[in-house]
């Protein structure tokens, strides 16, 4: 359907004058020059849409009339494409206008059967273009030899990278390329710091954990050491009261003489002196023990008051990864705008080319026939 299509055999009518292909209703949008991205409506209400073929410049158009104004006036040329961005709404742009223009159609059908009458229109400016063109060359030799080198040069700066110059020649602006490259990499290394800030993250909560448990036990241990110390001193006293009670009667006992006990609670009374003697003894080293727990708490407390230490540094360093990644992230939030930003501005050099393009077309067909009259 695109490529077999003649406008000159489909539409003989046009040779004489502009006359209506195809015409449709649907709500008119323009682009907001403003924002470049809401719609602003050009119709109250639904209007009629057509296609024209103008036969003394050989050129097709799209045109719509609201009231006494003309709400669209675009000519067709064969690097415009219209696009279906829903059911039933579609756009395309004009680069000579500096607009986009947006149809919403009442059915999915008449924007499907607006889609391919504008395919096939823009197949037949295509064919115009090629048809007017090899007539100049044929009617002049001369143009015809420069034309090919002109194209081709056209044509290699079209297919090379479109660039623009912020300052000068010399400041050329990244291509979409390394402007990937360069975000993919940074993509790669926020996700190695937010690993490594994880990583951090958990290896101090762990660490944390372990330090609050060693301290409740260390507390704990403490607690029950101080009590059962107090508790050995009140026995260990009551101990020596009941020493000296028994040496004082034992000494009671040798100096009556006869008038004492019998021998035989002499060492009873002995032998319980030599047990609580022993007893004593044993207290004493149980006290000893515990004064050296005590000296290794003192010291775990210190290696405590390390490790806290040591988390608030890996604290301060997590809070300074955080920054990074932040900054990081902001970085990569810059890089995206500044991408965003060079692909509008290519989209722009291209549609400007496009309007160039289109010009010296125009020129060119101006000057045949200046050369034919």
């Amino acid at each position: 359907m695109g490529s077999h299509y003649d406008p000159v055999s489909m539409f003989p009518l046009h040779r004489e004058r502009e006359q209506p292909i195809f015409s449709a209703r649907a709500h008119v949008f323009q682009i907001d020059p403003a924002t470049k991205r809401n719609w602003i409506p050009a119709s109250k209400h639904a209007v009629t849409v057509s296609f024209f073929y103008d036969a003394n410049r050989n050129v097709y158009r799209i045109i719509s009339v609201g009231g006494t104004k003309a709400i669209i006036n675009s000519t067709i040329s064969p690097n415009m494409s219209f696009t279906k961005t829903s059911q039933k709404f579609g756009q395309w742009a004009d680069s000579r206008a500096n607009t986009v223009y947006g149809l919403g159609f009442a059915t999915e059908q008449q924007l499907h059967q607006f889609s391919e009458r504008f395919n096939e229109v823009k197949d037949g400016a295509r064919l115009a273009r090629e048809k007017s063109q090899e007539k100049m060359e044929m009617n002049n030799p001369g143009l015809s030899i420069a034309a090919p080198q002109f194209s081709q040069d056209l044509c290699d700066e079209l297919q090379s990278p479109p660039v623009m110059c912020a300052n000068g020649p010399e400041d050329k602006l990244f291509r979409s390329q390394s402007a990937d490259i360069t975000l993919n990499s940074e993509k790669e290394r926020i996700k190695k710091m937010l690993s490594e800030g994880s990583i951090c993250e958990m290896n101090l909560e762990t660490e944390l954990f372990t330090l609050q448990d060693s301290n409740a036990k260390l507390v704990a241990a403490l607690h029950e050491a101080n009590a059962n110390v107090e508790q050995w001193k009140k026995q260990l006293v009551a101990y020596q009261d009941e020493t000296e009670r028994l040496r004082d009667q034992v000494a009671d006992l040798e100096a009556h003489g006869g008038h004492g006990p019998s021998d035989m609670l002499k060492d009873e009374l002995t032998q319980s002196l030599e047990e609580l003697e022993a007893l004593l003894k044993a207290k004493d080293e149980e006290i000893c023990i515990l004064q050296a727990k005590k000296s290794d708490f003192h010291e775990m407390e210190q290696e405590r008051e390390e490790a806290i230490h040591r988390i608030q540094e890996l604290e301060m360093r997590n809070v300074e990864l955080e920054r990074r990644v932040q900054g990081a992230e902001q970085s990569l939030a810059n890089s995206l705008e500044e991408r965003d930003r060079i692909e509008s501005e290519v989209h722009r050099v291209v549609e400007i080319l496009d309007v160039k393009i289109f010009d010296l077309n125009d020129l060119r067909q101006s000057l045949v026939k200046l050369i034919d009259k």
